[in-house]
């Protein structure tokens, strides 16, 4: 067999959220954008990918379509490590992270869709098999600023089942108030998004002590300041936690030798796809580091994700945004139940998308 096909599929989703519309560029977001990756083989088996797009899916689409696909098209889809090495030699010259990297990521989860329908055998039997069928997802609170919302937001995902919940917020009342709303059994994490300089963020580290963050994400500007991030985690008192950012799995191991997180949080639509995804995990168990994964996405990336994660040892807390889809191509297989995902048995990824929703908000 070889591959056929390669097409980008953009969809542009609707969402709800409990909370007042979350801002971007100063706008309120009304729609969350997906980059799915569709590739067929000779024999017609149908593989789904996730290209990591977030506000921005026109240059990964480019990037797939013009560069990546050329490079895979007639090829074996069962070699898939070894294409994705030569593709990544060949586009190095285009900087190891970004649409490019993204792009390969898609394809590569679609090649193991296509691997796990042509066995029969759903991605984690690939993979060495799943030490259990659900995993416990924590919520993922898109960046509100009003103390008043976040807590209300907050206390409303505990009420769903949810054990953790994580903000998306730079300031100390907004935490102060998520704590009081969802009670000290929960955990609760603050992700900075890159937003100060080490100074900065050890001032703060020292404010939200008090607290009880199981982790403070990604602290410092720039994120591959591995130095920094590893002085606020030395100086701060608080657990430190990144990874979403970093361009590889070596600068992921890089990361973890300079002492700079207690958690590594890899993101199978950014990294590189799976097989990247796997090498950051057993590093950091060489590394006594814990894997979380960065998974703020709604198809095949997030299919992934759950079935990469019951590989694992150790039971993982899955990242699921805080977002419901009125119209959701992944159907229950993406919908947390109480707190829990369960994770997909069928072959490959485990389900497929729905046509009529491609169809229906497939961009222009």
């Amino acid at each position: 067999m070889s591959i056929r096909s390669i097409a980008a599929l953009p969809i542009i989703l609707p969402f709800e959220v409990p909370g007042p519309r979350p801002l971007f560029a100063g706008r309120p977001r009304e729609t969350v954008p997906t980059l799915l990756v569709r590739v067929e083989t000779s024999d017609g088996i149908v593989g789904w990918g996730e290209a990591f797009s977030h506000a921005a899916w026109a240059p990964t689409a480019t990037a797939l379509t013009e560069v990546v696909a050329p490079l895979a098209l007639g090829r074996d889809e069962t070699a898939i490590a070894a294409l994705a090495l030569e593709i990544q030699k060949t586009l190095h010259l285009f900087g190891r992270s970004g649409p490019v990297t993204y792009a390969l990521s898609g394809l590569e989860i679609a090649l193991w869709d296509i691997a796990g329908k042509a066995a029969g055998r759903p991605l984690h039997a690939l993979l060495g098999g799943a030490r259990r069928e659900r995993l416990p997802a924590y919520a993922s609170l898109p960046r509100y600023a009003d103390p008043a919302a976040v807590a209300r937001v907050g206390a409303a995902a505990v009420a769903r089942g949810y054990r953790a919940v994580k903000l998306h917020e730079t300031g100390i009342e907004q935490v102060r108030a998520a704590r009081a709303a969802i009670g000290g059994e929960v955990a609760l994490m603050l992700d900075a998004n890159c937003a100060w300089s080490v100074a900065e963020a050890l001032e703060r580290a020292a404010r939200l002590r008090p607290f009880g963050l199981h982790w403070l994400e990604e602290p410092v500007w720039p994120p591959e300041d591995h130095a920094g991030l590893a002085r606020v985690r030395r100086e701060g008192g608080v657990r430190t936690a990144a990874g979403e950012n970093a361009a590889s799995p070596t600068e992921c191991a890089a990361m973890m030798a300079a002492g700079a997180v207690d958690v590594i949080q890899p993101s199978v639509t950014k990294i590189g796809g799976v097989a990247a995804w796997l090498e950051v995990a057993r590093a950091a168990r060489a590394q006594g580091v814990a894997v979380v994964p960065h998974s703020p996405y709604f198809g095949p990336g997030f299919l992934a994700t759950l079935h990469l994660c019951a590989t694992l040892a150790e039971e993982v807390r899955v990242e699921r945004m805080d977002f419901d889809l009125p119209a959701n191509p992944f159907g229950a297989t993406i919908v947390p139940r109480e707190g829990w995902l369960s994770v997909p048995q069928g072959p490959g990824l485990g389900a497929d998308p729905d046509p009529e929703i491609i169809a229906r908000y497939r961009a222009a």
